[in-house]
């Protein structure tokens, strides 16, 4: 049995780290591999951490793409062979003429569930504009969208599988910098990678619109490090690089800020 008050002690997302040690348990077991369903950033990166000192299991993330915000968890014993392609996922195309009737995000998305699966069942939705959308799912649901995801707002649309390589995943926009700050503060990196004043980012901070390699940080103070990833909502992603010390005692960081 895993050392399961340990592994959840002190994590935000603890009914889904309990449902990964049941279902990582159920590996040891079975000696096969086990998978989740679909994982917000938050919670699988919550998971992977907590997991990441156990000798006995090992776990491999995928969501149909290397940027995929939503990812299912692939769970065996450490002695069985584990790579992404056992991560089982259906890529589909959502096609219709939003030309007249633009559809966002939350639309296809809406559309999907209104058709009485659940959030958990779908990875990512990558709208395509006037062309409609495409969307990661399990692989039990391909066939009942195909059937049943007929409308997306006012506009007919044919749902069908795709393979992977059909995908049409922009790359993020990145912008490289540097910033020499007085600390590694919170607030300081940020204000500097987000280019918004430091009151600015307190105000967010505090509002918990903050989160530091996924999880909420209402600490303005908290000290930063290198390789760590800061998500503010709605603004894009900030990685911290290689950290150097002046002559002056200021830090030098190098950050990539995700657009």
């Amino acid at each position: 049995m895993l050392p399961r008050e340990e592994l959840l002690k002190g994590v935000e997302n603890r009914d889904s780290v309990a449902r990964v040690i049941d279902l990582a348990e159920q590996a040891i077991k079975t000696w096969e591999v086990v998978v989740t369903d679909f994982l917000s950033p938050p919670e699988s990166a919550e998971i992977q951490i907590s997991f990441s000192r156990l000798t006995e299991v090992q776990l491999v993330a995928w969501g149909g793409y290397p940027q995929a915000e939503r990812q299912r968890i692939a769970i065996a014993r450490s002695e069985i062979p584990l790579d992404q392609s056992l991560v089982a996922i259906t890529p589909l195309e959502i096609a219709g003429n939003f030309l007249f009737d633009t559809a966002t995000h939350r639309d296809f998305l809406g559309a999907m569930l209104g058709t009485g699966i659940i959030r958990e069942k779908t990875g990512d939705v990558i709208v395509l504009g006037e062309r409609g959308a495409q969307a990661i799912v399990v692989p039990e649901l391909a066939e009942f969208l195909e059937i049943n995801l007929k409308q997306v707002r006012s506009v007919p649309v044919k749902t069908q599988p795709i393979d992977l390589s059909e995908l049409k995943v922009r790359e993020p926009k990145k912008k490289e910098l540097t910033t020499v700050e007085a600390s590694l503060r919170l607030d300081a990196i940020a204000s500097a990678g987000f280019g918004m004043s430091r009151s600015k980012m307190v105000d967010l901070i505090d509002s918990g619109d903050v989160r530091v390699n996924w999880k909420e940080i209402t600490q303005a103070s908290s000290q930063m490090k290198s390789g760590d990833l800061i998500a503010i909502r709605g603004k894009g992603r900030l990685e911290v690089g290689d950290i150097a010390v002046t002559k002056k005692d200021r830090y030098r960081i190098q950050l990539t800020r995700y657009m």
